[in-house]
Order: C-alpha cells, then sequence, then structure tokens
C-alpha cells in the first residue's frame, strides 16, 4: 500500500510540473516524506537526511550511510542512492544519466549555502544543467487531506484535547508557566505522542498580550488570563489547540473579550467552507472584532492549514499576496485572538475539516459560558 501511494503521489506531482522541467529536487523535510515515506526530520538547518531527484519516470532518494537502511526500508517504490564523499557529485552523475537539462528546485528549502556548493559540483561534473526555483508545488498536493491523513489527524488531536483537559484541571496560582509547560510534554510523551507538533505555549497574565510567548518563570496568578496552545505530532501529523483560562471569578474585563473572541471564531466556523477566497475567510471572524473596536488587537492571521507541518498551506490571512482558494478536504484552524499590552490576551482556536458546502469542527473542547 505504501508503495502504491507514493507512485500515486509522485505522478500527481509530475502533472504539475511545466512542460520544460526535465526533473524536480525535493529538500522540504515534509515534501520528502509525503512523496517517499521517509519519515526521518531535519531538525539541524544546516544537514539533510536526504533529498529527493524525481524525473518524469523515475524517483531517487539521496542519503548517506547514517540513513540508508531506515530508507531503504521507508522509500518504498524510490530507488535509494547513498553518498559518501559529495551529495553534489552524487547528484551529477543521476542528472547526467538522466539527460536532466533543466532542473526545477524548492526555492524555499535549499538554503543558499547548499544551492552554491550543488550548483558548482554539477557543473564541475560535466552536466549543462539550468536550475530553476519552484514554489509550493508539493505543498499544494499535501493541502487536501486524504483519508488516512484526517484519520491520524484526528488521532493527535484526542491525544491533545486530553491532555489539555488534565493539565487545565491542575492550574493553580504559584505555578510557573515552565512547570505547566513541562507537564504538557510529560503527559502528551506518556500518552503516546511520537513528538510534539511544537513547543507548548502557557502565557499567564500580561504575558498572553504576546501571542507566541515562550515559558518562562511567571506564577500563575487569580483573575488573569492564561493562554495554552499545545499539539501533539501522531504518524508524523500534527495538531493545533489553544484556550484560555482565568483562576478563580473572571472579571468583566476577561468576560467581555473571551466572549467577543469566542463570537468571532464561531461566525467563522460557521461561514466556512471550501472554494472561498482565503481573504474572504479570514474576514470572517476580523470584522466581529474590528466592529467593537479590537481590530488592531488582531494582529496575526485567522489560521493556517496543519498536516505533516503544523503551520502549512493555505493561510487565513487578510493580505493579497497570501490569497489562496480554500480546498475541500483542508485542515485549518480558526484562531481569532485580541492582545491588549499590560493585561493580557485570549486566544481560542479550534481545528476544521472543510467540505463543500460547510466547515467540520474537528475540536471538542469547550469554552467558558456565562
Amino acid at each position: 500500500m505504501e508503495n502504491t501511494r507514493n507512485t500515486l503521489r509522485l505522478e500527481a506531482l509530475r502533472t504539475r510540473w511545466t512542460p520544460e522541467i526535465d526533473a524536480m529536487l525535493v529538500a522540504g523535510p515534509e515534501n520528502r516524506r509525503y512523496l517517499s515515506g521517509f519519515t526521518s526530520r531535519d531538525d539541524n538547518f544546516t544537514e539533510t537526511s536526504g533529498l529527493l531527484l524525481i524525473t518524469r519516470k523515475q524517483a531517487f532518494l539521496l542519503t548517506d550511510f547514517r540513513y540508508l537502511e531506515w530508507a531503504r526500508q521507508e522509500a518504498t517504490g524510490l530507488e535509494v542512492v547513498m553518498y559518501s564523499q559529495s551529495l553534489g557529485t552524487t547528484l551529477a552523475g543521476l542528472l547526467q544519466g538522466q539527460e536532466v537539462r533543466i532542473l526545477g528546485f524548492e526555492d524555499a528549502y535549499l538554503t543558499y549555502r547548499r544551492y552554491q556548493r550543488l550548483v558548482q559540483a554539477v557543473a564541475e561534473a560535466g552536466p549543462n544543467v539550468e536550475w530553476q526555483p519552484v514554489a509550493g508545488m508539493v505543498e499544494a498536493l499535501r493541502e487536501s487531506k486524504a483519508p488516512e491523513e484526517v484519520a491520524a489527524i484526528r488521532r493527535a488531536l484526542a491525544l491533545t484535547e486530553e491532555t489539555l483537559l488534565e493539565v487545565a484541571a491542575a492550574l493553580a496560582p504559584g505555578r510557573t508557566e515552565a512547570q505547566v509547560a513541562w507537564e504538557i510534554e510529560r503527559r502528551l510523551r506518556e500518552k503516546g505522542a511520537e513528538d510534539l507538533a511544537f513547543p507548548p505555549i502557557v502565557a499567564g497574565g500580561p504575558n498572553s498580550a504576546k501571542p507566541h510567548h515562550h515559558p518562562g518563570d511567571y506564577r500563575l496568578q487569580e483573575g488573569e488570563p492564561i493562554i495554552i496552545d499545545l499539539g501533539a505530532r501522531v504518524d508524523g501529523y500534527c495538531a493545533d489547540l489553544t484556550r484560555t483560562f482565568v483562576l478563580g471569578p473572571p472579571d468583566e474585563q476577561f468576560r467581555k473579550i473571551y466572549t467577543l473572541v469566542r463570537r468571532a471564531q464561531a461566525r467563522a466556523e460557521q461561514g466556512l467552507r471550501s472554494g472561498m477566497d482565503s481573504r474572504d475567510a479570514d474576514a470572517l471572524a476580523r470584522e466581529v472584532i474590528a466592529a467593537q473596536g479590537y481590530g488592531d488587537a488582531f494582529g496575526h492571521s485567522l489560521g493556517h492549514g496543519v498536516g505533516l507541518a503544523v503551520h502549512e498551506a493555505p493561510s487565513l490571512s487578510p493580505f493579497k499576496d497570501r490569497a489562496t482558494t480554500l480546498l475541500p478536504g483542508s485542515i485549518i484552524t480558526v484562531e481569532p485572538g485580541i492582545y491588549l499590552t499590560g493585561w493580557g490576551g485570549v486566544r481560542l482556536e479550534d481545528m476544521v475539516l472543510l467540505h463543500e458546502d460547510r466547515a467540520e469542527v474537528l475540536t471538542a473542547v469547550g469554552f467558558f459560558e456565562w
């Protein structure tokens, strides 16, 4: 089955090439996994565990000795080629053997330094190859999720929700953000997560005005907002979930901001569907918040795609340069927020699956009700 899936995905990629491209060099770790089944991740930005060379008729995974057996076991349907001295020299030999003249490469993932080295090595080895940058080609394939991908994300989300509920029940004044973050990580791993989708965010009091606050030694206090953002990774696929809590009775400010953010989120979830322009999707929530005078306090996009990467296409952004048409099968977050310097913030994040005529909310964890 893995072999068939890889073959179908490779063929789908080939149909997207412009006619002049002879081959594609795939460097993105999630793209590599999607097309080959090879599950290694590149946690060190200056190193790679492999590149894919995909021609019109063949597909190769280039890797070194450290990953050779791993790649052979997982990258079924591809020819695994080991390089011992120079990745560029090995690549040059394959390009020459496959008579590649125009090579597409992922400009978002190939570092400039590695690009220079590969171009030089190929040129010195003899093949006359034109390097053509390509953006978003594999990511577009990944946007609509197959049933098995949706199932993996559901499992990751269920584990994430279970962990959040347990951690929230143990919140208490005096605990530090870092202590809560560690509790999240410990519980996710003990419950079977293969990894975290991202380092958890725990932001108490005024720190919750920073959307991507790094948990520190700030101690939680009664009456202050506490943003918790977490996600498990299961079978390679990510979950992403945010809720905002308060210890003790909430004051009028918290109730007001929380209720407004929840109302904006609910409107977006009711109005989302495939075929929409992503800017219109973002506006569903943004209009609600802006109408109450908090437009400047909602400074990030409404949401983003989730899959093998926790942030992937599409982007539910208000900006024209990120605009796209939402596709059926996309799993996206819906996460409006309001952030007020000196007070704190509220963010509520669900995951939804887009259908032709609606958005299915996958997240089951509830909300405060007054």
